[in-house]
């Protein structure tokens, strides 16, 4: 019988990035959430421990050994002592690469779960989430797969304020944006921003208050890669456009951008006026929370 894990789409509501240090690597603190849509991965017998791909996005992604998914699993058999079981893994993409919705490490932090339980792995969920906190930096919060702050390098997560669903539409103009280059884009111009922490409330109300918080908040990664990739400029002043939209932000190191609504019916509104005005953007409309 085949077993099935979801893997929610990551979004940075914000993203404050520091000037990178001498070990390599940038702080930062972000609010992150999980959305309703995602990838899917699924457990079924075979020969050997293999990863087949799937979905609309899955054309031309590896799924050999150096997949997160793959080396996820591995590092999981080898922390509970035992040899890889012979199991396939299905990954079926549904988010687009590269686009600043973590897909490759919450699909890594699904199949841990996944792999785990259906083998009853002796490895409880503060194992597998350092196992996913060594895969990248948004390893950890991926796994947890709920509303956090992550600051350091991503790996010190701390509870979210009270979150509201949030009714939000995601728009990624399908070119890829990967982290690497927005990063060195971003130290190029003396990495402007910096790493602190804003001063959270307790909880928030409705989406209209946090949208205004976030108004005092950036992602410091979406000049460099709106600079490198302008289809995401595009994007952003598209969204800025639509009355439906509180804030227009990208997620991440992009593609993908988002616009939080004041409720489902707006995003709904939104998600299919882009839709027809631009149907070689993928558009979808999603509850952000958990």
């Amino acid at each position: 019988m085949t077993s099935h894990a979801f893997a929610p789409a990551k979004v940075n509501l914000f993203l404050h990035v520091g000037a990178v240090q001498p070990d390599g690597f940038h702080p930062l603190s972000s609010l992150m959430v999980f959305a309703d849509v995602g990838d899917q991965v699924a457990l079924e017998p075979a020969a050997a421990l293999s990863l087949r791909i799937d979905g609309p996005f899955g054309e031309g992604l590896s799924a050999a050994e150096d997949n997160l998914v793959l080396r996820a699993v591995r590092a999981l058999f080898a922390a509970a002592g035992r040899a890889p079981e012979p199991v396939g893994l299905i990954l079926t993409k549904a988010l687009p690469i590269a686009a600043g919705l973590g897909g490759g490490s919450s699909d890594a932090g699904a199949a841990l779960r996944l792999v785990r339980d259906h083998y009853a792995l002796p490895v409880d969920d503060a194992g597998l989430e350092a196992i996913a906190s060594s895969l990248g930096a948004d390893g950890a919060a991926c796994f947890r797969a709920r509303s956090v702050i992550a600051e350091g390098r991503g790996e010190l997560l701390t509870p979210a304020p009270g979150m509201p669903a949030l009714d939000a539409v995601l728009v990624n103009p399908r070119v890829a944006s990967p982290t690497g280059p927005v990063y060195r884009a971003y130290d190029e111009v003396g990495a402007p921003g910096g790493s602190e922490r804003p001063n959270l409330p307790e909880a928030f109300e409705d989406a209209t208050e946090v949208a205004a918080f976030l108004a005092l908040c950036r992602n410091d990664l979406e000049p460099p890669a709106v600079a490198l990739a302008p289809a995401i400029g595009d994007v952003l002043e598209t969204l800025w456009g639509e009355p439906e939209t509180l804030l227009a932000r990208v997620s991440g190191s992009g593609a993908t951008c988002f616009a939080l609504c004041a409720g489902d019916i707006e995003a709904e509104g939104l998600a299919e006026r882009l839709e027809a005005m631009r149907p070689d953007w993928w558009v979808r409309r999603c509850r952000l929370g958990g």
